[in-house]
């Protein structure tokens, strides 16, 4: 047995705030609140690791879904930044590698998925792997 959950109530402010910065399919309340006071993962299968409101449940920073073999093989590097060119907006977003292959918005916040920090930069659903790009160009679906 892990251990003892608690209840938190939050006001509807502070949940959709919470949720927006959640990885979709990815995060739970408890992990996401992890990830923002720089916290390791909970262990899976611990009391944290139970479906939420706010996604299935589904391991925190999936490697599937993350930058982190792209950083692991050299095609990218902490540090490195990334683009999104809105044309239709007429912006350009900026995202920085971090280390564990998460990608650091301008806000500080840091999301473990491509399609999250998109998400979070549009303010609704977006495919990260297909907007983000290297500087050079490179859209991240053609570096897997």
């Amino acid at each position: 047995m892990g251990e003892p959950s608690h209840t938190l109530h939050v006001d509807a402010e502070v949940f959709a705030k919470l949720q927006s910065l959640a990885e979709p399919l990815v995060d739970t309340p408890n992990s996401t609140l992890r990830r923002l006071l720089g916290l390791a993962p909970a262990p899976i299968g611990g009391p944290t690791s139970s479906p939420s409101p706010f996604n299935p449940p589904r391991s925190p920073r999936d490697p599937s879904h993350s930058l982190a073999p792209l950083i692991e093989d050299g095609r990218l590097h902490v540090g490195q930044r990334l683009v999104w060119h809105r044309r239709n907006l007429g912006r350009t977003h900026h995202v920085v590698v971090v280390e564990g292959g998460g990608l650091r918005l301008d806000d500080g916040t840091v999301h473990y998925t491509p399609s999250s920090a998109a998400t979070a930069l549009a303010g609704n659903q977006q495919n990260g792997w297909k907007v983000l790009a290297t500087e050079a160009g490179i859209f991240l679906k053609d570096l897997r």
